[in-house]
This record gives structure tokens, sequence and C-alpha cells, in this order.
């Protein structure tokens, strides 16, 4: 969901049309008007304050999409105002997929569930700004600071947001917290996962192929 350029409306042309053709308009209107906001609100910025996890949607120059998860403490996504938050980028397999996608396309959507606490989402869309870890902390004096060894922001997604509102409960999981095993930094393989679903030996036994 974005607004539209044509009548600064809510909602893109594409989601009007299959609206019109679901006969689901007037439902749909009632959503935009009732549960969109372009910030966030106090009860959105509490709620975002006590996550320890996010999903996020970006593309690239050409549209062709990936998606991600990010983790960390409490606060991880540290929300400056109420139209702006930051998440940091933590070290990973060193591809970037997201950041190359944000580099050349700055829209982004962000997906928080709670399954733990509320069982509720949250979405927020906006148009994103990679930064330096020292060049955001300069401007912004209580960005969190790292928790546990290995965990240093290799650089910041600083969300100027746009578009924030509820994803409903209705299929949401209640799950239940067994304890932490986070490792941190670690370039240990096994510990990372290793070769879970076979890709690296299918890769090996496609390039030995005769």
């Amino acid at each position: 969901m974005t607004q539209t350029s044509q009548n600064n409306s809510t909602g893109t042309e594409g989601e009007r049309y299959v609206q019109h053709v679901m006969g689901t308009t007037e439902r749909a209107e009632r959503f935009y008007r009732d549960q969109m906001l372009d910030h966030l609100n106090t009860e959105m910025r509490a709620f975002i304050a006590r996550q320890e996890m996010l999903f996020i949607a970006t593309a690239d120059g050409r549209g062709e999409c990936d998606s991600s998860f990010r983790a960390g403490p409490p606060g991880f996504v540290h929300v400056i105002d109420d139209r702006t938050l930051a998440f940091p980028e933590y070290r990973g397999n060193g591809v970037f997929a997201s950041a190359g996608n944000m580099s050349q396309n700055p829209h982004i959507g962000l997906m928080f569930l709670d399954f733990l606490r509320d069982r509720i989402g949250l979405h927020v869309n906006g148009r994103v700004k990679i930064m330096e870890d020292e060049r955001l902390r300069s401007h912004v004096r209580d960005l969190p600071l790292p928790e546990v060894p290995g965990q240093r922001a290799q650089m910041w997604v600083l969300v100027q947001v746009e578009e924030a509102y509820i994803h409903c409960r209705k299929h949401i999981p209640h799950l239940r917290k067994v304890g932490a095993e986070e490792d941190w930094g670690t370039d240990d393989t096994l510990r990372k996962g290793g070769d879970f679903f076979g890709a690296r030996q299918e890769n090996a036994a496609r390039r030995a192929a005769p």
C-alpha cells in the first residue's frame, strides 16, 4: 500500500483495481480510513520497542523482490520519532541482498509480528537511507549500543515512515519462548545452520558432473 500519485489517496492503482473486481472497495475504504496512519502513534512505538524480530521486504531497480529476517534484543529497532525509525544491519553472509536493493530502490516494507505476547502484527512502509554507525550515532544520541559480542552494527537502515497499519491476529500462532541461543558474529558453519537444505551438496554434485 502506498499513496497514488494521481489523487493522493491511499492505496495503489493495482489495489483499487482488484478491490473493484472483487467487490471489496467499501470494505477497503473503511480499513484505509480507520486503521492506516502516516506515522507511528504511541501504541505503535511501544509495540516496536519490545519486538525481537522483524521481517523486511525490498526490491531492486527492476522491481525484483527479496524478503529477509532481522532479529535482536528488545529495542534493536530504534524509534527515533513518530515518523522515523532505524534498525541495524549486523554481520551476515556478506551478500547484502537487502542493502543492495535499497541502494537502487529506496522503498521498504517492514512486518513486525508478535507471536509471544500480543499476537498481533504491524506493517510499516516507507523510504530508506543507509547510514554508517558513527554518522547516525552522532545525530541520534540514544541509539542502542551492542549488548553481546559480535553484535556490532555494520550499518543502519533509517526508515522514513509513510504508512503504518495493523496486521490482524486471525492466523498468527501463539508461540512460547524457550531460551536464548543466539550466536552473534559466529563463522562456525554448524552453528549457523550448516548446509541444512543441501544446496552446497547439490551444487558440488552439479559442478562435478561430466
